[in-house]
């Protein structure tokens, strides 16, 4: 996916993988919250406050330039009981801020270092769509991701795949075949078993 693209798609790529995490997460409220998730060090309790955190505090207030306040990073917000329906209204400011277009054409400061807005935009959808897959799959929930919005995950994790493996974000890549769906290779490609289950 190119810059002009990015900045053109962006919102409704970002609302569609919304739409979904939204969901996943609600329906993750039923399951406990020391059940394994295919983050291997991450129960579901360490997972859903990560996804929380970073695709909806976080992500709102990147599209203003800033960082998540100190407060919020150590919160848990799966301790609340309404930690879906809040992460659900959370995620809604956060799609809303990254919804004009022109939000995707500018820069942003990012931990101190200039980053063009569809570059962190792009890197909030990738992030969206892992961890929300990564619930679902934790929860036994079925996951959709395919046509524009895998295709442009497959890209986004093209591009930062080093990057995020050198900072232990990415697992090593798991062997998928070539002719695998581009999400699956996606998922391959950020160190995830397309085909993990709970065992």
């Amino acid at each position: 996916m190119t810059a002009t693209e990015e900045t053109s798609n962006g919102p409704a790529l970002m609302a569609a993988a919304a739409t979904e995490a939204g969901r996943v997460v609600g329906g993750s409220a039923s399951t406990p919250l020391d059940s394994a998730t295919p983050c291997t060090d991450w129960d579901l309790r360490t997972l859903l406050n990560h996804t929380i955190l970073w695709t909806a505090y976080s992500a709102e207030r990147r599209a203003y330039g800033e960082s998540a306040a100190e407060d919020l990073i150590s919160k848990d917000f799966a301790a609340g009981p309404d930690y879906a329906r809040d992460y659900q209204a959370q995620l809604a400011k956060a799609v809303q801020a990254w919804s004009d277009p022109a939000a995707w054409d500018r820069e942003l400061t990012v931990m101190g270092n200039a980053m063009n807005a569809s570059d962190v935009g792009a890197m909030l959808i990738m992030e969206m769509v892992l961890h929300s897959w990564d619930v679902a799959r934790a929860t036994g929930q079925d996951y959709h991701c395919d046509g524009e919005l895998a295709d442009a995950v497959l890209a986004t994790v093209s591009a930062q795949a080093d990057m995020f493996r050198q900072y232990q974000g990415f697992a090593p890549v798991v062997p998928v075949p070539d002719d695998a769906p581009a999400f699956d290779r996606a998922l391959a490609l950020a160190g995830r078993d397309p085909q993990w289950k709970p065992s």
